[in-house]
């Protein structure tokens, strides 16, 4: 009886060995990359180092704001909404700081609601935490697109010179909203 198959050759030892081997070498980069620390994860961009982004937005009480009628002040601009958690941890460092912005020529501070679904929960959010600095629309976040706004909250530390100094994502410690104040020339809360 003659078998109904033949057994084919076998491959080289390089081909069998070939696809283990990408295969554990892209798991090996796939797990250093995962589970090594990102070197600057919260802060830095793009942005840093160039001038804001021009943006003219309207208040949540109607009045319109422009960067460009701030020049000459440093500028906080902060994106947030009412459902982000890590955005109600900072919320009392912004009211703090809030009470600086005094005058013409001192800080001004910023809010721009991010992808926020219902004005109502934006309006109670910012009585919630009693924060006394403009909050402002995007419409359609033509805003934060142009600021590279991957998420909320996101903080651009705007020097008076209108360039951006230093960016943080993700909520804000005291320290970290320092670092900020202090590259844009702010004193420190």
């Amino acid at each position: 009886m003659t078998p109904f198959f033949s057994a084919s050759p076998r491959p080289p030892l390089w081909r069998q060995l070939l696809p283990p081997l990408l295969a554990a070498g892209l798991v090996a980069l796939l797990a250093a990359t995962l589970l090594s620390p990102a070197r600057n994860a919260t802060d830095g961009g793009p942005l840093v180092g160039k001038s804001a982004p021009p943006l003219t937005l309207q208040t949540l009480d109607g009045s319109t704001i422009s960067l460009n009628s701030l020049q000459g002040r440093p500028v906080i601009l902060n994106f947030w909404a009412s459902w982000c958690g890590p955005c109600r941890e900072e919320a009392p460092l912004f009211r703090e700081l809030s009470t600086r912005q005094t005058g013409q020529e001192g800080l001004v501070v910023l809010g721009v609601l991010y992808l926020e679904p219902s004005e109502q929960n934006a309006r109670d959010f910012i009585r919630e935490y009693s924060l006394a600095y403009p909050n402002l629309r995007d419409p359609g976040t033509r805003t934060g697109i142009n600021y590279g706004v991957a998420g909320v909250p996101e903080t651009f530390f705007i020097s008076a010179d209108g360039v951006v100094q230093h960016v943080d994502r993700g909520g804000l410690s005291r320290e970290r909203l320092n670092i900020g104040l202090q590259k844009i020339g702010v004193p420190t809360l």
